[in-house]
């Protein structure tokens, strides 16, 4: 849920950091990896290459606080306003811990310091770009006063975080570039983002920055949406690779028929399948823990690149517990007209369900956008004021005939909204009658019928048995 690119390796530390925290209003302050003295408000840096100059981002603003979050790395939030800075100890030592449980599955580090450069504002765009030994982080007002209303964008720190390891440190081969000049090629992007996002997850929980609940209610909105997915009939999961380069990130439409860099959120479902191998082939002994160890944890302090192959990664995984590893990956890799890889979820104990409630993450994340998302019931999402914002291709909306565009002015006669929508496809569920939505195109205006009676439907995951499963033990801090 991101913009994030695989961009060539990057550094930073603050130009003058010191012990504690610090707030500066009223002047300019900047975070700088490149060597540099600062003499009162000017700045001088030492020369360096291109590649650090041009990886090497610079933060600057009014309202400037920094957390040390470990001898080796710094949280350097800037904000809007000052209030905007307001963490508890309680939310910076879920940051501390954030630090901490990466450092405890990987081992080694691959920066001399590491900058969180995190925006909090409105009038700045929101970002999630990973360098080296930094990371540009954007988010919106709110990110520590309003903790309490939902995880928010607090999946993004430990996403970013985990790049240095997987993207910057370990790159693909085929991704790798002698300079600027060579084309890209992502094929192993399912590692480099797939492993990530399942990281980002667990490192979310493990820490402490978004409860183990919440984590599990993202899940689910993750598995809902590739398991409503019907472009998995027809493209698999590889070629969403050469999405950044087909689409440039641009808007798509019908990506539900379409697919839009699936590597990210199916990739961590495959590595959850890795997981639940490794923990049942082993009898318990081994997990993906391992797995990180081995292929990331090398050579603490180097921040150049080691790049890895397919073989690699199997070889890797054949070393820490003998599988058929190559076939596996390569049949999700490259399979299609098959249902998404809900099958290490399930082995490592939870599944995939849906009720009438939602979960707050959903809540929230309806909040963040200010939507109405009814993507698992209808089959469309929505704004405050009824405007379509999406259709799922072959949902019940989609054979009405609705697209993005529509507005939706009255539903059953009375004037649009939410709480009149969600309270007639309730009324409707189990009935035969259609629900009727008075829908403005263009310049027109008509009736549309629905025939949908399934009710209200969000993704929840819902415990298999007792007892601690695998995602139990995976999301708990070591």
């Amino acid at each position: 849920m991101e913009f994030d690119e695989p961009l060539p390796g990057g550094l930073f530390h603050p130009a003058d950091s010191g012990k504690g925290d610090r707030e500066i209003p009223g002047r300019l302050d900047r975070v700088s990896g490149l060597p540099s003295k600062a003499t009162g408000s000017t700045y001088s840096y030492e020369k360096t290459n291109y590649e650090i100059l041009v990886d090497s981002p610079v933060l600057a603003g009014r309202y400037y606080k920094q957390w040390p979050l470990s001898p080796r790395v710094n949280l350097d939030v800037y904000a809007d306003n000052a209030a905007e800075l307001a963490a508890t100890p309680e939310q910076i030592d879920a940051h501390k811990k954030l630090v901490e449980q990466a450092v405890k599955v990987y081992g080694a580090q691959h920066y001399d310091t590491y900058e969180f450069l995190l925006s909090i504002s409105d009038v700045m765009g929101g970002i999630g770009l990973e360098h080296h030994r930094s990371s540009e982080d954007g988010v919106k007002l709110g990110y520590f006063t309003k903790w309490k209303d939902g995880p928010g964008s607090r999946n993004l720190l430990p996403h970013e975080y985990n790049h240095s390891w997987d993207g910057k440190f370990r790159r693909g081969a085929d991704l790798w570039t002698p300079d600027y000049r060579t084309p890209m090629r992502g094929s192993l992007l399912w590692v480099y983002e797939g492993q990530t996002q399942f990281w980002g997850y667990v490192f979310q929980a493990r820490s402490g920055l978004v409860s183990k609940q919440d984590t599990l209610d993202g899940y689910a909105s993750i598995l809902a949406s590739l398991d409503n997915r019907p472009a998995r009939n027809w493209r698999d999961l590889v070629d969403t690779t050469n999405d950044p380069t087909i689409s440039q990130r641009r808007p798509k439409g019908w990506v539900s028929y379409q697919r839009s860099e699936d590597y990210y959120n199916e990739g961590l479902l495959v590595w959850m399948e890795v997981d639940s191998i490794l923990r049942q082939q082993s009898g318990g002994t081994k997990s993906i823990d391992d797995f990180a160890a081995k292929f990331f944890g090398l050579n603490d302090g180097d921040y150049g690149e080691v790049t890895y192959t397919f073989d690699d990664v199997v070889a890797t995984l054949n070393a820490i517990q003998p599988y058929d590893w190559a076939s596996l990956l390569n049949k999700r890799l490259t399979e299609t007209g098959e249902p998404a890889p809900l099958k290490g979820f399930e082995a490592n104990g939870y599944k995939l369900v849906y009720t009438d409630t939602p979960s707050l993450a959903f809540k929230n994340a309806e909040a963040t956008r200010k939507s109405t998302d009814l993507t698992y019931s209808l089959g469309l999402t929505l704004n405050k004021d009824g405007a379509i914002t999406g259709v799922g291709w072959d949902t019940p909306a989609f054979k009405a005939g609705l697209t993005i565009g529509n507005t939706i002015a009255a539903v059953n006669g009375t004037i649009f909204s939410d709480t009149a929508l969600k309270a007639a496809v309730t009324a409707a569920k189990g009935g035969t009658d259609p629900i009727v939505l008075l829908i403005k195109s263009n310049d027109s205006v008509a009736p549309v019928s629905i025939d949908y009676h399934g009710g209200l439907r969000y993704p929840h995951l819902e415990k298999i048995g007792t007892g601690e499963g695998g995602l139990d033990r995976l999301l708990t801090a070591r």
